[in-house]
């Protein structure tokens, strides 16, 4: 997600922090660098020129030139201003009630899968949603739908067999949700191919019908400028509340994350980050800042691990840290933990400074091979590494389909990290944090 942005940016961020002082000269010249930069990530060309006109302004003021590290306060800038084009604080939902939501974009942006996993996430913060199937047009739209609503244990409304009528099927809907049971109801329209006057019509209806606290449109990362002019349609036909977009985790340019709030004016208020049902979370504009600028989203991460780990795992982990008693079990629980958490591209982009590492010296390839070897030990093996000899090690070699030279490294590397995290207790102290409450940002 905006790997080639944040690359060009921090060489950009790199040369200014070179310079001793910093003038106008030298700002214009890496401004230019910049805005190329943001069209060539798909930034709109007036998003692009208006963000940019800002950043200038601001950077060539009295306070920047005359610093003691002119570079930093321009990082400082970029930061700020990054921040205001992405919507400022996060939006949350308008869940007053009766608290319906109505789904819409064209087919193929995942508008089906991000009602589900909006439910999904709706019941992980202690709310009772529905999910309606108004999608009168996809082929297997309402089979789709009710296995997911199945995967993740939600209530779902499915339309009578050979149903057309869109408006026949909400107030039924409506009646359905009387006889049961939740707190937010969750409509999945239709969508087309392109835009056409017949889906505008239909969702107006449907709109005016159900009048939702909030009208989410469902936009693709990856198509880009087409993801804007589409937002636009939909904004000038139905009124939008907000954005979803999907498909963050493939997009290297993610020009439109930073196009749309400008563009419509309304906030990105989800995103989608993978395939998984709980690849999905609040957009934060300042923690996706963070990441564009190579400085990391250290909240998002925790917030990841809180929901992997337990409170009781990181006790449990902590004390055998402490005592010495770290083994290859404990490990092997951590490299499950971590898989959890998502890609291990999209980790690493949460931890400053180590988004360098991404597609080089880590992948997932090497961390499976990691997994084999592990798998490949006995329970005893996994407890007390130290009785793995030589004859051992050749077992789990072949067993893992690796080398004796892999299996020794690991261990020796093992060792290494066992060593190091004796006196680390922060692991426990900041999931117990996570899961209070108590860390800023995180409610």
């Amino acid at each position: 997600m905006f790997s080639r942005l944040s690359d060009k940016l921090q060489g950009v961020f790199k040369d200014l922090r070179g310079h001793g002082k910093i003038s106008e000269s030298n700002v214009s010249d890496s401004l230019r660098e910049v805005r190329l930069a943001l069209l060539d990530a798909d930034v709109h060309f007036q998003v692009a020129k208006d963000f940019i006109a800002r950043v200038k302004e601001k950077a060539l003021g009295e306070e920047v030139l005359l610093s003691v590290s002119p570079g930093q306060q321009i990082v400082k800038i970029f930061h700020e201003e990054l921040c205001a084009l992405l919507g400022g604080d996060a939006a949350p939902l308008d869940l007053s009630k009766p608290a319906r939501i109505l789904m819409v974009g064209l087919n193929g942006a995942g508008k089906t899968t991000s009602s589900a996993k909006l439910a999904r996430w709706l019941k992980s913060q202690g709310r009772k949603p529905v999910l309606i199937a108004a999608d009168l047009h996809r082929p297997a739209a309402i089979e789709q739908l009710a296995v997911l609503a199945s995967q993740i244990d939600v209530p779902m409304f499915r339309p009578a067999a050979g149903e057309t009528d869109v408006l026949r099927v909400a107030k039924a809907a409506l009646e359905w949700c009387e006889t049961i049971g939740h707190d937010v109801e969750i409509f999945d329209t239709a969508g087309r191919q392109e835009m056409d006057e017949p889906l505008l019509l239909e969702l107006k209806c449907l709109r005016d019908l159900l009048k939702p606290q909030e009208t989410l449109l469902v936009c693709d990362a990856a198509t880009g400028q087409q993801a804007v002019s589409v937002a636009e349609h939909f904004h000038a036909s139905l009124g939008l509340s907000g954005l979803i977009l999907t498909k963050l985790d493939g997009d290297a340019r993610g020009g439109a994350a930073l196009s749309l709030r400008a563009v419509t004016g309304q906030p990105i208020k989800f995103a989608g980050v993978g395939e998984k049902l709980d690849q999905f979370e609040p957009f934060h504009p300042d923690r996706l800042a963070g990441r564009i600028l190579g400085m990391g989203d250290v909240l998002s991460l925790v917030e990841r691990a809180a929901e992997a780990i337990s409170e009781e795992d990181a006790r449990r982990m902590e004390e055998r840290l402490r005592s010495s008693r770290f083994d290859l079990e404990d490990f092997l629980q951590q490299f499950k933990m971590l898989k959890r958490m998502g890609p291990l591209e999209n980790v690493l982009g949460m931890i400053p400074g180590m988004d360098k590492l991404k597609g080089s010296s880590i992948d997932e390839k090497q961390l499976k091979r990691v997994e084999a070897i592990i798998l490949s030990m006995t329970s005893q093996e996994r407890r007390r590494p130290d009785i793995l000899n030589a004859r051992r090690r050749q077992r789990v070699a072949r067993g893992s389909g690796t080398t004796v030279t892999e299996v020794n490294n690991l261990i020796l590397r093992f060792n290494q990290m066992r060593k190091m995290m004796k006196n680390t207790g922060q692991l426990k102290k900041m999931m117990a944090k996570a899961h209070r409450g108590g860390i800023p940002g995180l409610n």
